[in-house]
């Protein structure tokens, strides 16, 4: 990997020659595991003002410093499209969230459910996991990751949002939004054995609702909240 291809998103402003004291654990991955150097290049992006190359103009063991340089991409409009999906064990979410973010979802709300088999979640790792994960993918955007909400108080609130709710007894049309519909969206996935009927019931009382079906197999629940979100993203292509 060469130094440029390093990206790196920081919270903080990004603008010419503005230097950036980074935090220990990035000075650490730059220093000590990337093995940059001074006058080494990388790429920053913040979620807001695109992406910018960077110089290393102090590294050490503990701290290293960035001067910004200039603009590399300008920011890019991105789908408001969530993913509300029945939370699962760890790495079951883990990879929910890390190939979410690579598909695109602007949120991702892990929901409980009656049949849902975790209750909690470590959100600063959820966190950190996406992160990274549009630092590999060449997002400029990091999705928000909320806390699990009962699946019962995110349909209370419910905004107008179009949703899909991914059926899973396969009595309803494949996902295929139309092409060009690139309206603010929502898909549903829930846990392994689906969704009681009281649960659909509280669902069809969102504001703009549809059931869809993924195709003719039983997906794991993971599989599912990936492959469904790769489907309603690409009416956003």
């Amino acid at each position: 990997m060469s130094a440029t291809s390093i990206r790196l998103f920081i919270d903080a402003p990004l603008g010419d020659n503005t230097e950036l004291p980074l935090e220990a654990a990035q000075s650490h991955y730059l220093g000590n595991v990337m093995r940059l150097q001074q006058g080494d290049t990388l790429r920053l992006f913040n979620g807001v003002a695109g992406e910018w190359q960077a110089e290393v103009a102090q590294i050490s063991r503990k701290q290293a410093v960035l001067t910004v340089r200039h603009q590399t991409r300008t920011p890019e409009p991105e789908p408001d499209c969530w993913l509300c999906f029945a939370l699962l064990k760890r790495q079951k979410t883990d990879l929910v969230v890390e190939k979410a973010t690579e598909l695109g979802a602007s949120v991702i709300q892990p929901v409980i459910t009656a049949r849902t088999q975790a209750d909690h979640v470590n959100l600063e790792r959820l966190r950190a996991i996406a992160v990274e994960a549009a630092e590999q993918c060449e997002r400029l955007v990091v999705p928000e990751i909320r806390a699990p909400l009962p699946l019962h108080k995110l349909m209370a609130s419910w905004p107008q949002r179009r949703l899909y709710v991914a059926d899973e007894r396969r009595t309803a049309p494949v996902l295929a939004p139309a092409p060009g519909a690139a309206q603010p969206s929502a898909l549903l996935v829930g846990p392994e054995g689906g969704f009681t009927d009281a649960e659909l019931e509280g669902i069809a009382t969102a504001p703009i609702v549809s059931r869809v079906s993924l195709g003719r197999r039983i997906l794991r629940a993971e599989t599912a909240a990936i492959a469904g979100l790769a489907l309603l993203l690409a009416s956003h292509s």
